[in-house]
């Protein structure tokens, strides 16, 4: 039997797992190239990635990518916190689509960051600073 690619495996999770769309799962992918481009390494050489580094690069690149649509793009696909970020990743585990460590975890996505800060924040509009009058000269 011929091993299958990534896009078999994608349809294969998303028929048995339907939370999440398709592109959710390309997304994680690009975005774990990415986290392992930052360390000067490309696709091919393997390096482990630790949870919260991969959190801080999904973060990144949907930032880079989608800008202030981020949360927008992420709801469609059915991703709303980082916690479904993990259980993409463990899909993927679980097809053979991505390796794991003995050290990796699903809990490790439970508490990463709050999508409204993360995504959101970044584009609002800096405090206004207001002035004080300069004290009268006596």
């Amino acid at each position: 039997m011929q091993p299958l690619n990534f896009e078999q495996s994608v349809k294969k999770i998303v028929a048995a797992d339907p939370r999440y769309r398709p592109d959710a799962y390309h997304f994680v992918r690009a975005a774990l190239d990415f986290t392992r481009r930052g360390g000067g390494r490309q696709r091919n050489e393997a390096r482990d990635v630790s949870s919260k580094e991969l959190l801080d690069g999904l973060r990144r690149y949907a930032l880079e990518t989608y800008g202030p649509m981020t949360t927008t793009v992420l709801a469609e696909w059915g991703v709303a916190s980082c916690e479904d970020f993990g259980e993409i990743v463990f899909n993927l585990i679980a097809h053979n689509c991505e390796g794991k460590s003995d050290a990796d975890k699903r809990e490790d996505f439970k508490n990463g960051y709050d999508f409204h800060d993360a995504f959101h924040k970044p584009f609002l509009p800096a405090p206004r600073r207001v002035l004080q009058p300069a004290p009268a000269k006596a």
